[in-house]
Formats: structure tokens, sequence, C-alpha cells
């Protein structure tokens, strides 16, 4: 698999035709603990340090990740392509219920990271759909050492939704870039990725 430097992704976000109004949005998706989140971040700090919504804020709790999915396309997607403000509502995980709205800043570039996030309700509005994958076994150490022992009973819970949710939407198939997070491959994970082209 080749190495794609973040430079060189952030280039190919930059060239990509804006789908959602004049804002190019990148989705960042796959499964619980694939690296999502870092590989968003690292991308935005080379897109001029464009905003990022994290999907983790819209979940209405533990069974809520395809409502979630509809909800960043009805709330952020697609008022960003009808030229309207975007805003979501943002789920309290400590009291478990709906919290205030967040307000999704105007930029040229948004990135929407977290699993969901490039689910065909929001699909026409997106310039690129990157896929992040890893080893089960992997991605549960790091959700373990992420979230420590709170995520070990919902694991399986959340991994049941993301196979049905990504099977009926055919999302690594759809991705334009699937990235390895996990790969043999040398390189910096601070500077590269190592990827293959998708569709």
């Amino acid at each position: 698999m080749p190495i794609v430097t973040f430079d060189a992704l952030a280039a190919r976000v930059r060239a990509a035709r804006p789908r959602a109004g004049w804002t190019t949005v990148v989705a960042v998706d796959g499964p619980a603990g694939s690296g999502k989140t870092t590989l968003a971040a690292r991308l935005a700090s080379r897109l001029g340090d464009a905003p990022v919504v994290h999907m983790d804020d819209l979940y209405p709790g533990w069974d809520g990740l395809a409502q979630a999915a509809a909800s960043v396309a009805s709330q952020v997607l697609e008022p960003l392509g009808e030229g309207r403000p975007a805003r979501y509502r943002r789920w309290d995980w400590h009291r478990d219920r709906w919290a205030g709205w967040v307000d999704v800043p105007a930029a040229p570039v948004l990135v929407v990271e977290g699993c969901g996030s490039g689910s065909t309700p929001g699909a026409p509005y997106l310039a690129l759909l990157l896929w992040v994958e890893a080893p089960h076994d992997v991605r549960m150490a790091r959700g373990f050492e992420r979230d420590g022992d709170a995520f070990r009973p919902y694991w399986e819970r959340w991994a049941r939704q993301e196979a049905a949710l990504f099977a009926a939407e055919r999302t690594r198939e759809r991705a334009d870039l699937r990235i390895d997070t996990a790969s043999p491959v040398p390189h910096d994970p601070s500077r590269e990725v190592v990827a293959e082209t998708g569709r």
C-alpha cells in the first residue's frame, strides 16, 4: 500500500470541488478505535485549522449510531448545501440527555469525523470520504486505553451497530481513500498515512 503525506492529502482536499455550498466537506469514517479522531486532527491542522465536527457529540447514547448518521446530514450538511448556518444538537453523555446547540463555523473546509460521518444521507455533500481501519484487537485495545473500562460493556453493542450500518451503506467500498492505521509499512504517523485508493 502506498504512503500518502498529510500535506498531499490536504492538497487533494483543497483541489476537490465543494459539494456543500461553498464548503468542502471531508468525512473521516470507520469503526471505533481505528484512529479517526487523531487522523482528522492532523488533517485539519494542515488545512488551516479547519473546523472539525465530532460524531461523538451527536450520538444520542450507546444505541444512537444510525440516528446520528441522519442528524449530521440534516443539521450540518444540508444547511451548508443550502447556504444556511449549520449547527447540531450536542448529546450530554454524563447526564444522558440532549444539551445545547453547537454552531458550526463557516469555513472553506469542514472535517466531520466519527462512525457514520460518511453515511448515505450526507453523501451528496461530501467532497471526500476517508475510511480509517485497523484490526479488531488493535481497535479494542485503543478503545479501552482511551475510554477505560467504562467502554467495555458497550464494545460489542456498538460493534453490532457499526457492522450493520457499514454493511447496509457499503461505506468502506464508497470511500475515496482507505487508510490503515496499524500498517506494518514503515512510515511516520505524524506526517504520513498508509492508504489505498478506493472508488
